[in-house]
């Protein structure tokens, strides 16, 4: 008979293409009168739990976990962990979970049209559409304030040369850059191409703006790929890291180009944006209104998608099993 250390309750689902684990239970108490507190505590202290759960042989390098916590502000809590780092804000997860609580039961046509969330990066809300059936159709998030860092920032790349790129935040920070100067071709074949070339990319906007205020404290931003056809429709490659990539567009990702559109006055505020992964899956955003944060002009926008059960599961972890911690092959 197997013997069993730890077992944890999840649901696993889809966004676009990219996962979003929720862990439902297994969970220690966590601490802290935020989300952000809970997260910090989770990290300090049961960030072990994040390979472990996340990293094959249970997941897989581009798997994200979503773990809900209670707010006192908000109707719902959440954060986000993955493979390398802890996620401030994640749309194609805030889908998933959306997702995830229709499918318990927790939300629906009764319950309302929207819930609000709150995440490390602040509290957003969460519009749900409903189809005539009484199933969850689409997400709509109103994210957090988003704005321009940098409108441009130019870096050399080995065997790349020079390279372009505006860094927007959108609850993450990102890179914006342009494929089609570098002579890339957004489509699945070029993936592995695609992930050396934003790791080595990302590695220099690092090491370029590791001194700026700005950047104090966050994570290194991920490179946006763009592919536009037009001014408000591209498909998008998000680069996180070396051997990952969102399958999905990127939420807060798409948050952060439409942000930098409007900035710049190349869409109106009335255009919606569009937004593909190399699969042909939209994201569709656009801007909700103008705020200020702190002393700079920042964007509410919207970002609108579907996410879709994959498998409810427990996950156990046996006392003899000699990869228990979870492995990554880079």
């Amino acid at each position: 008979m197997s013997t069993f250390s730890s077992a944890f309750s999840v649901i696993d689902s889809h966004t676009a293409g990219h996962p979003t684990r929720v862990i439902l239970s297994g969970i220690p108490k966590l601490s802290g009168s935020s989300v952000r507190e809970k997260r910090d505590h989770f990290r300090l202290r049961f960030d072990h739990l994040r390979p472990a759960l996340l990293h094959e042989p249970r997941g897989h390098a581009a798997m994200v976990g979503l773990v809900p916590v209670t707010s006192d502000i908000a109707d719902y809590g959440a954060f986000f962990i993955s493979s390398y780092v802890y996620l401030d804000m994640c749309g194609h997860g805030t889908i998933g979970l959306a997702r995830t609580l229709a499918f318990t039961g927790q939300i629906s046509v009764e319950t309302g049209d929207s819930f609000t969330l709150e995440t490390p990066a602040g509290i957003v809300t969460v519009h749900l559409i409903w189809s005539e059936d009484g199933s969850l159709d689409r997400v709509r998030i109103a994210n957090v304030p988003s704005y321009v860092g940098l409108e441009h920032l130019s870096v050399s790349v080995e065997g790349l040369g020079k390279v372009d790129a505006a860094i927007v935040y959108a609850g993450m920070w990102y890179a914006l850059v342009d494929a089609a100067p570098l002579g890339f071709k957004l489509a699945s074949e070029n993936a592995s191409a695609l992930m050396q070339a934003g790791a080595g990319i990302k590695d220099a906007i690092k090491a370029a703006t590791e001194d700026l205020p700005l950047l104090t404290g966050a994570a290194a931003p991920s490179v946006l790929f763009y592919e536009a056809d037009s001014e408000h429709s591209a498909t998008h490659f998000l680069v996180l890291e070396r051997n990952k990539f969102d399958r999905s567009p990127c939420g807060t990702g798409t948050s952060a180009r439409l942000t930098y559109l409007l900035a710049k006055g190349l869409i109106s505020s009335d255009q919606t944006y569009h937004a593909r992964n190399i699969f042909g899956i939209p994201f569709e955003a656009r801007l909700q209104r103008r705020v200020e944060e702190q002393g700079r002009e920042a964007m509410i926008t919207e970002i609108e998608g579907s996410a879709f059960i994959t498998s409810t599961q427990t996950i156990y972890f046996e006392k003899s099993d000699p990869l228990s911690k979870g492995f990554l092959a880079r």
